[in-house]
């Protein structure tokens, strides 16, 4: 079984319906997880961090659309509703509060999976297909989006669930430095925004997985103290663009050069820097 599915969180009240969803979701390739109440919705929610909610809103503990207003406090994560409310008001209200999409009961199987589909599209950082075509490249490196695949020269690499998640999360911000919290909290949850540990276990098996070693495969750059940057094809790519380029911090509230000397050069790249006299700056470990 893959290990890097798209997963779906189903939250029905009616048993039958659940199932059924639940099932269709399976055979066709998704990871399903399910709730039949609004709590417990939210509790599966925080604590997987799914990629995608259908939601029932005739939910019996409460109205589904508070799991909708839980969610867009912080989250961007696709939401479809599955409901057996047909009026207007009832469809507005819904994605008004930020549904991305809205389907009357009954429904045919056909269109739940394209609607699902389509909401993938926009995935859960809220980048709309990522990159033009749905891939992002960067020297080497190349990530499906669509696919959920990751290739350096040309040989897909073999990445976990979680492996890949914080992949494209990097990739979607190519360029931009994110913190240790944000990435924790976009991959996790809020359940885990205080521990970054196991975000250092995964970044350092995705570094030998895609080879990096340094002065090669640097896809991803360590701003120790920081947080991660993955490197952008227009800039990094280019030697002459690197040098005195000032990146914001993404999940820190501080903008500004980060990790760079101000002679341009970068710390942790696996070389001395030819402005450290052996005293004043003290850089040339390399990030890994």
């Amino acid at each position: 079984m893959s290990n890097n599915k798209f997963k779906v969180l189903v939250v029905e009240d009616e048993a039958n319906i659940c199932s059924f969803i639940e099932t269709l979701l399976e055979t066709n390739g998704y990871q399903a997880l399910v709730a039949n109440t609004c709590a417990m919705g939210q509790t599966l929610f925080t604590s997987h961090n799914p990629d995608l909610i259908i939601l029932d809103l005739g939910l019996p503990d409460r109205d589904g659309l508070e799991l909708i207003r839980f969610v867009r406090q912080k989250f961007l994560t696709p939401i479809v509703v599955l409901s057996a409310r047909t009026t207007e008001q009832d469809k507005i209200e819904a994605l008004d509060l930020g549904a991305n999409d809205y389907i009357t009961k009954p429904f045919g199987t056909g269109e739940l999976l394209a609607r699902v589909r389509a909401a993938l599209r926009t995935n859960r950082f809220g980048v709309l297909g990522g990159m033009p075509g749905g891939v992002f490249r960067a020297q080497g490196l190349e990530i499906n989006y669509e696919r959920r695949k990751v290739f350096v020269d040309g040989a897909e690499i073999k990445l976990t669930q979680t492996e890949y998640n914080i992949v494209a999360f990097l990739s979607e911000h190519a360029g931009r430095v994110m913190t240790y919290a944000a990435i924790v909290r976009a991959i996790w949850g809020d359940t885990d925004c205080g521990s970054t540990k196991k975000l250092q276990v995964n970044m350092a098996n995705i570094r030998k997985k895609l080879g990096s070693v340094p002065g090669r495969n640097t896809y991803i750059l360590n701003e120790l103290g920081v947080g991660y940057r993955m490197i952008d094809e227009d800039t990094d790519a280019r030697p002459e663009s690197r040098a005195g380029r000032g990146r914001s911090v993404s999940g820190s509230g501080r903008g500004g050069p980060v990790g760079l000397h101000p002679d341009g050069c970068r710390p942790g790249r696996g070389f001395q820097c030819p402005a450290d006299d052996g005293g004043h700056h003290g850089h040339g470990l390399p990030l890994y």
